[in-house]
């Protein structure tokens, strides 16, 4: 390991490659959704601020997902591209002070937000940082038990859509909590997919993760469930407001790795599905977003 390395030798390129950019429409997704919601009374800063945590929060757990995996070895064998500490491109202090920035960068922002919203915001970003960490940080991280998607469902899904519908609204509707549920089912189905790629590897350094802990076949099929469930709920929140049935049109982009997932697709050959899987997030969120505002 490069342990003399300075943070300044690492270049830009490899922090943002290190941030996993495929992650972010988990981020992202969310933002607009709860957004979308409370279009009558949107404040724009408010919105830049939510999207700023969110993706700080994103970035932060991804570089704490770096560190602590490197540390325990777990991204010796991985399958996909390298990582931070595991491949060497940067020391474990480095990654370590990155993901700390990334959460700094929530909390200053985020209790901004707090400060004109209500205290209540406070404990949620605590929640949600607490929670970033301790997904493969610290001794006994829940990530590594079987609980990520849990995890991703409710931070990535219910927390952070409703949060981003909050600071506009400042109370919790039906229809956000509704809302929700299918930006984290498409959330919870690219760790599935990430997941059912690091099977193998995962399996040898002893990190038991959901899919590990049921299987290939199951996890395909929890794959298959997610995408129906998406398309599901979408249908519910029509009944509420027809045009968010134009999230539909997104979802139609994960004909594709939904496909791929049922005919086997193993190792490298999940890459492109968890590309397409991030892409059907995006489009499937943004078009429920649209569909979401209230003209």
């Amino acid at each position: 390991m490069t342990g003399g390395r300075r943070p300044s030798s690492v270049g830009l390129g490899t922090w943002i490659a290190g941030a996993r950019p495929r992650t972010l429409p988990a981020a992202v997704v969310p933002v607009a959704v709860g957004t979308a919601i409370a279009a009558d009374s949107i404040l724009w800063w408010r919105a830049a601020a939510a999207l700023v945590v969110s993706l700080a929060l994103q970035v932060g757990t991804n570089y704490v997902n770096d560190y602590a995996d490197g540390q325990r070895g777990t991204d010796n064998d991985r399958v996909g591209p390298a990582r931070l500490v595991g491949g060497g491109l940067a020391t474990a202090r480095q990654v370590r002070y990155a993901a700390a920035f990334a959460f700094g960068t929530a909390a200053v922002v985020g209790g901004a937000l707090a400060l004109v919203v209500g205290p209540e915001l406070f404990v949620v970003g605590a929640a949600s940082i607490a929670a970033g960490w301790a997904y493969t940080g610290g001794s006994r991280p829940y990530g590594y038990h079987g609980f990520g998607e849990l995890f991703v469902f409710v931070f990535f899904g219910l927390v952070a859509t409703i949060g981003s519908a909050y600071v506009h609204l400042e109370r919790i509707t039906g229809l956000v909590v509704l809302a929700a549920m299918p930006v984290g089912f498409l959330a919870v189905a690219l760790l599935v997919i990430n997941n059912l790629r690091d099977i193998p590897g995962d399996r040898l350094s002893g990190k038991r993760t959901l899919a590990v802990r049921i299987g290939d076949r199951r996890t395909r099929q929890l794959y298959v469930a997610l995408l129906v469930g998406t398309a599901l709920t979408i249908i519910v929140c029509a009944t509420f407001r027809p045009t968010a049935l134009l999230g539909l049109l997104g979802l139609v982009r994960g004909v594709v790795p939904l496909r791929q997932v049922r005919g086997g697709a193993a190792g490298l050959a999940l890459i492109p599905t968890l590309e397409a899987t991030g892409q059907t997030q995006m489009l499937a969120g943004l078009g429920l977003a649209v569909g979401l505002v209230s003209f």
